[in-house]
């Protein structure tokens, strides 16, 4: 891809080959001071203690997935065309690799693959990451202008900002709120999606006590007890069955 540089914007370019979440040299004392946003205007990859003097910029929220930096597909779709780029969903949200991953074994030729790298893919998809459609463009076309768009406004999600560490229990910002071009929030905001945080975690913590106080119930219904206070249930199991009493003949 370096031999068509010439013919990308510079924040491509740059957003394909910074670092992620190597430590910031500015605050390398400080704690979370790893680069997880892009900063648009300024070409730069960026920490959270970074982003003051950022504030009126476009910025991209950069995540981290299986080790290999991933922006949500939702954010992508604003910058450049990524039709036919494999997406991959996780915590509910689809995400897109930026750059190809190498492979620890060689494609074995059959089914779908990526046109750039062979590593396999789902149908109808032909590349594994936004590197790959960018550099196959540039090689069959010469130039990438009819692919990127004018993105006027990005900002961060909100409420804060995540580490954009992506585990099965980190819970991804919903597409819906990050604000679009025209400025407009695409949901009730940051005030609403804590709400709904909120909720969630209530919801989830009264379940478990539901579960638990049941389970309780059961094992003191079914269990014989061992102290003295277990007197009905002992009776019960102590219980014998009478003598059977025949029918009189007739």
């Amino acid at each position: 891809m370096l031999d068509y540089a010439q013919n990308l914007p510079q924040w491509l370019i740059t957003l394909l080959t910074e670092k992620f979440f190597n430590a910031c040299i500015i605050h390398e004392d400080a704690k979370k001071n790893e680069k997880n946003v892009f900063c648009l205007d300024c070409c730069e990859g960026i920490c959270p203690h970074c982003l003051s003097p950022h504030r009126s910029h476009r910025l991209l929220q950069i995540r981290r997935y299986v080790y290999h930096d991933v922006i949500r597909l939702g954010d992508a779709n604003k910058l450049l065309d990524c039709a036919f780029v494999q997406s991959y969903t996780t915590n509910s949200a689809k995400v897109v690799f930026l750059n190809q991953r190498p492979q620890t074994r060689a494609s074995r030729g059959s089914g779908n693959c990526c046109i750039i790298c062979d590593r396999g893919l789902q149908d109808p998809f032909l590349f594994c990451s936004v590197s790959c459609k960018v550099q196959h463009i540039l090689k069959t076309e010469g130039k990438l202008t009819k692919y990127i768009y004018r993105c006027e406004y990005m900002t961060l999600p909100e409420p804060g900002l995540d580490d954009g560490q992506m585990t099965p229990d980190t819970i991804l910002e919903p597409i819906g709120s990050v604000r679009t071009e025209s400025g407009s929030s695409g949901s009730g905001g940051a005030a609403e999606e804590v709400g709904c945080r909120t909720v969630g975690c209530t919801a989830t913590t009264e379940v478990v006590r539901k579960k638990r106080s049941t389970l309780s119930a059961f094992r003191s219904v079914f269990q014989p007890g061992c102290g003295p206070g277990s007197g009905i249930s002992v009776s019960m199991l102590n219980r014998r069955k009478g003598t059977p009493q025949r029918s009189p003949l007739y």
